[in-house]
């Protein structure tokens, strides 16, 4: 499995995680966004007010959800993919999914340092990791 970490630096989640859901969709993957209990009711309300235009089909429970969001482990939804946007990572090598994406903010020191010992961690265990970090238009460069 993949492991993409995403550096914020340039834009808070509420501007990228919609974005990177809707390629999940694309590509007619299911996902599991997993965060701190204190976070999920601010993506929710996020991903159904996120722009007028767009609709990403979520919910908070149900194996019946394109994209869930939650604080558990579990992959109740069979998702390909695995976002993690502050929670700590829980995955292994016997997970399922085609990739996990670790979206932390850059600005934060305490997140920083989290994403750095989850990278050596997940890097020991054999994983293959991806670096993304945000330019200075909000893109993405791979710097790892």
């Amino acid at each position: 499995m993949d492991v993409w970490f995403y550096h914020l630096q340039r834009q808070p989640l509420e501007a990228v995680l919609p974005s990177l859901l809707e390629k999940c969709l694309e590509r007619g993957w299911r996902a599991v966004v997993q965060a701190e209990a204190s976070q999920l009711g601010a993506i929710d309300d996020m991903l159904w007010n996120y722009a007028p235009e767009s609709f990403l089909p979520h919910g908070l429970e149900g194996p019946d959800q394109p994209i869930l969001i939650t604080s558990d482990s579990g992959n109740p939804n069979d998702a390909q993919i695995r976002l993690f946007t502050g929670a700590e990572v829980q995955i292994s090598s016997d997970d399922t999914y085609q990739r996990a994406i670790v979206i932390f903010d850059g600005n934060d020191e305490q997140r920083l340092a989290a994403a750095r010992s989850q990278w050596a961690k997940l890097k020991s265990e054999g994983f293959s990791l991806t670096y993304w970090q945000q330019g200075e238009n909000g893109g993405w460069i791979k710097k790892a």
